[in-house]
């Protein structure tokens, strides 16, 4: 059977390319203190299941860079026999080398960094090439500029914007098309607890034709069955990383439980009627998931098989969260 055969792909915005309604993101568990033969497990197992789009950015780890080294390892081992069938995507915008040129979204920095992510991943090119934050002190058509230019220059074939506010990203979607290269995507967070892409995805997102990869699509794994017993050992919450045992509270975790009552009575997974929701809008180009195991990956991919949320399913999740918006 074709890796393909099972999976339906969504158009980005009004572009012509097709992306996976889920992706793979290296954001975690692909670092240098990873196990490097579980990241070519991941890598090639969700590439096995249909899915075609990797991102990545330069400061992902860690230490920052690792992530794309370790993609790149795996890419020139095994992989680049299969370049032309994945989308494969990067950002700059955070802190990353020392100095002045380390940061931010000035031309200086952009296309530094992704020279040098180009090198660490073992590619002439990334399709997707995103700025990773707006910069409020850098003009948006310096930074749009640098964009043009990666992709006029061949390191990217597509420029994207990362968690722009409403207001820049807008005016950043007008500078590139007028430039002549139009933003194929924005990526921004959106889950059930998360909603403020909705009103740029009305308004602005349909209006220019972008596509949109939504980040985070399970709250950084409180949209999962891990905490719904409390907070485990080794988990992200426990390392007090990214997400703090604070945001945990007892009123949340009751919430987490009444969510996951309605993915049982659906057949599903917490974290499957999660993806679910988030792919119910046709505005969602892909939402980009995370895993350690492929039993996870698979767990996500499930929502693909489940039936469409109703309207009073919909109404339901309202309720249960509707004191819970972050």
């Amino acid at each position: 059977m074709s890796r393909y055969d099972n999976m339906t792909y969504r158009r980005c915005g009004k572009s012509g390319v097709l992306m996976p309604p889920l992706s793979l993101g290296l954001w975690q568990n692909f670092g240098a203190e990873d196990d490097p033969e579980k990241a070519r497990e991941l890598i090639f197992g969700a590439f096995d299941r249909g899915i075609t789009h990797f991102d990545l950015a330069n400061n992902y780890g860690p230490p920052p860079g690792s992530a794309e080294e370790t993609f790149g390892k795996i890419m020139k081992a095994s992989l680049h026999s299969h370049r032309d069938e994945l989308l494969i995507s990067t950002k700059a915008g955070h802190a990353m080398w020392d100095g002045p040129y380390g940061n931010w979204a000035g031309r200086k920095h952009l296309i530094s960094s992704l020279d040098q992510s180009l090198k660490r991943m073992n590619l002439d090119y990334v399709d997707i090439f995103y700025s990773h934050r707006h910069d409020p002190d850098t003009p948006l058509e310096e930074t749009m500029g640098a964009l043009d230019y990666a992709v006029r220059s061949g390191r990217a074939l597509y420029a994207g914007i990362s968690k722009y506010p409403a207001s820049a990203a807008g005016r950043a979607l007008e500078i590139l098309k007028e430039m002549g290269t139009p933003c194929l995507v924005y990526q921004g967070k959106y889950n059930m607890m998360t909603r403020d892409l909705e009103g740029m995805l009305d308004h602005i997102l349909e209006v220019s034709g972008t596509g949109l990869t939504v980040f985070s699509p399970l709250a950084q794994g409180m949209l999962t069955s891990r905490y719904l017993k409390g907070i485990p050992q080794g988990s992200r919450a426990s390392r007090e990383g990214s997400l703090k045992t604070e945001t945990l509270t007892e009123d949340l975790l009751t919430r987490l439980r009444e969510l996951n009552s309605l993915a049982e009575e659906r057949g599903q997974s917490l974290a499957s009627l999660a993806l679910t929701w988030v792919l119910r809008h046709k505005g969602v180009s892909s939402a980009i998931v995370g895993a350690s195991r492929l039993e996870q990956l698979d767990d996500s991919l499930s929502c693909l098989e489940a039936p469409e949320l109703s309207a009073e399913e919909l109404e339901r999740i309202d309720n249960i969260l509707s004191s819970n918006q972050a």
